[in-house]
């Protein structure tokens, strides 16, 4: 039984690495320009940080099947907004 449940959670850990590793990522301008454009995506947030709303743009590309983002808006202040433009 002990075996049987090791084997399953070193499946699902194997899984998890997976996807982990199939992440979105931001790209540069430059690298852009080799990649096909497929829409746009927009974030906002009250208070947080910076890596709070890289990582709502890593969900909502993800979410809409990207391979990559690049952010070409952003506000800060009181609310934070950011718009980036998604690619395969």
């Amino acid at each position: 039984m002990k075996r049987t449940s090791i084997v399953v959670s070193l499946g699902l850990a194997s899984l998890v690495s997976f996807g982990a590793s199939a992440a979105v990522h931001q790209v540069s301008a430059e690298q852009a320009q080799n990649l096909q454009p497929m829409g746009t995506i927009s974030v906002s947030q009250t208070g947080g940080s910076p890596m709070d709303m890289r990582e709502l743009l890593n969900q909502k590309a993800d979410q809409q099947g990207a391979s990559a983002y690049r952010v070409i808006e952003a506000r800060t202040g009181d609310s934070s907004h950011a718009t980036a433009e998604l690619y395969k």
